[in-house]
């Protein structure tokens, strides 16, 4: 096909906008029909995507769970170089490849079904890159450890965790970038499958590399590499085989080297809009062990960031599914079905946020029973799984809300808005309410509960706010560039 013919095949991308705009555009209310009908589509999408999550994630908390039966120094270990590596490593990727979503997402609801496949292959070779640094960064993890103050036994067995753990990073790379590509297709139950088998695969490999190979901890960490890149392989074939991925991979194509300026202008903001929310989270575990009887403090913060991450998994399935359908209507043409999509999503993370409370508060006096036997411990998490429960509920609003700027491509207002939520607001109202007003962990919680609701509130009212005929001309303009280059 010639140039003139390519550009000629996008022109109709701009047809249904300006039906959208003369007909549908000054609608402001939603017929039954249409909110039911969003509302299985996202119910549809979240279930697999809360699966997929939720396998994900395992992984490592598996890995972490065999090595514990070692002893306390490679737990210690393994542990520390866990959230090392999610702090430096997993948490960037996962942020850079999120720039899929309104890539993807756009194209796939324009119609331009080809330009999905040139999108991954533009995300691998970035993220794939990205990784050469990180994996540098991991190589010297026991000495960065150490260098920040540590103790020297559990910085050397967490560097020598974390060397093993590089391989799985490239894996890990490759997996984010097939996520997104068939996400933003809403072809999920593939993902699901790969991840289940994925998931059962690795309790035997961890099992026997930790206890038969003889490789200890170590080979807890090379068991996470091989599960990653069985899990990637799985989705790789998936998509080079399957007839649902005919259309949107068409193979290799240098056209992927083209655009990657572009691909790196929402990648990278999409990183620190991230990164900068799971840093935050982290610093509160860092703080916890500057308090007075800081065992305690930091044996009760882990045990609600546990529960924290292990829940959150709803709502961040909720993100992903509002992401692909706020990307998929934009790039289609349709702003009212977009903005639809935002309220059935907020809706439902809502209920979804009341409900989980409503059972962490009325169970909080024995989920601590999962974790300890000490009164002491007991009595502290029934205190911290109440405002547990209501940061649940903000994180859930901030998380479709950050979803719906990935789908419209707001990730650098997203980054400014967490900056200032998490490090201009939370932080210094958690270290205020722990260390000057002595409130302890309670305040340092506190302090992330005032970040969530900064969050929430900036994003709604930026959601608010929003033109959403202007942002489909935008997602049109996005889908369009990225088409042009493409052509040779």
């Amino acid at each position: 096909m010639g140039r003139e013919e390519k550009k000629a095949s996008l022109q109709p991308l701009l047809l249904p906008i300006a039906e959208e705009n003369g007909v549908k555009s000054c609608r402001k209310e939603f017929h039954r029909d249409e909110i039911v009908g969003e509302v299985k589509k996202q119910l549809c999408l979240v279930g697999p995507l809360v699966s997929v999550n939720l396998l994900v994630n395992s992984l490592q908390v598996i890995s972490v769970m065999y090595v514990g039966h070692l002893g306390e120094l490679p737990l210690s270990g393994a542990s520390m170089a866990t959230s090392f590596a999610s702090v430096t490593g997993f948490s960037l990727l996962i942020g850079m490849g999120s720039a899929l979503d309104t890539f993807c997402g756009q194209s796939y609801g324009a119609k331009q079904y080809r330009m999905l496949g040139i999108h991954m292959q533009r995300a691998m070779i970035v993220l794939l890159l990205a990784c050469i640094p990180l994996a540098l960064i991991w190589a010297n993890t026991g000495r960065i450890l150490l260098f920040l103050g540590q103790d020297a036994e559990i910085s050397a067995e967490a560097g020598l965790y974390a060397r093993f753990l590089i391989p799985c990073i490239f894996g890990y790379a490759l997996l984010q970038c097939h996520i997104r590509f068939l996400q933003a297709q809403n072809n999920v139950l593939p993902m699901m499958v790969s991840t289940a088998i994925t998931t059962l695969s690795h309790l035997l490999i961890c099992w026997i590399l930790v206890f038969k190979s003889g490789l200890g901890n170590k080979g807890a960490a090379l068991a996470n590499g091989i599960s990653y890149w069985m899990n990637a392989l799985l989705l790789m074939a998936y998509v080079r085989i399957s007839p649902s991925c005919k259309s949107t991979w068409t193979g290799f194509s240098k056209e992927a080297f083209h655009g990657i300026t572009e691909f790196l202008k929402l990648s990278i903001p999409s990183a620190i809009m991230l990164s900068l929310e799971i840093w935050s989270f982290e610093m509160m575990v860092l703080l916890s062990g500057l308090l007075p009887n800081p065992k305690l403090e930091t044996s009760v913060l882990s045990i609600s960031l546990n529960t924290c991450s292990m829940i959150y998994m709803i709502p961040l399935g909720l993100s992903s599914t509002t992401s692909i359908r706020v990307s998929n209507e934009l790039g289609a043409g349709r702003p009212q079905a977009a903005r639809l999509a935002v309220r059935v999503a907020l809706s439902l993370v809502a209920t979804e946020g009341i409900l989980v409370g409503t059972a962490l508060i009325l169970g909080r006096n024995v989920w601590g029973y999962c974790y300890s036997q000490v009164e002491e411990v007991l009595r502290y998490v029934g205190e911290i799984l109440l405002l547990v429960a209501i940061s649940h509920f903000f994180d859930g609003l901030q998380s479709v809300l950050s979803g719906a700027a990935r789908g419209c491509g707001w990730q650098k207002i997203g980054a400014f808005v967490n900056l200032g939520a998490y490090y201009l607001a939370g932080i210094p109202v958690a270290i205020l309410l722990a260390f000057v007003f002595h409130i302890g962990g309670k305040g340092l919680w506190m302090g992330i509960i005032v970040a969530l609701i900064v969050q929430a509130l900036c994003l709604w009212i930026i959601t608010l706010c929003t033109n959403w005929e202007n942002e489909v001309k935008k997602a049109a303009e996005r889908v369009k560039n990225s088409s042009g280059d493409a052509l040779p």
